[in-house]
């Protein structure tokens, strides 16, 4: 039986989510689509910069759930918006959800 994978310690500041979310982008993006080079900061949107469909945005969920547990539900943050929202959803926004989704998981 092989002992589980130590998580990284999360910090729930912008700055550190935003690195994290940088590396998860740049790693879908390579992954699917040969992209290494895009510049991911917090007001490229998922859309319009990064041309993600929704494949993708259930990849990153994946890769959120991975890095922050359940603490962060991607599904649930874009369940609360209307479709104009989701189509101009900047890293930016997400960085803000994931901070305050980590920082009330703290609180608890």
């Amino acid at each position: 039986m092989t002992a589980p994978t130590p998580r990284i310690p999360v910090t729930a500041d912008e700055e550190s989510v935003l690195a994290d979310l940088t590396g998860m982008l740049a790693r879908l993006l390579e992954d699917e689509y040969g992209l290494d080079d895009v510049e991911i900061g917090m007001r490229t949107t998922f859309n319009r910069d990064l041309e993600l469909e929704s494949i993708d945005l259930v990849t990153l969920a994946g890769l959120l759930q991975e890095r922050y547990g359940d603490r962060v539900n991607f599904a649930e943050f874009l369940a609360g918006m209307e479709f104009d929202e989701i189509i101009e959803l900047t890293v930016g926004r997400l960085v803000e959800y994931v901070v305050t989704s980590l920082k009330a998981g703290e609180a608890s």
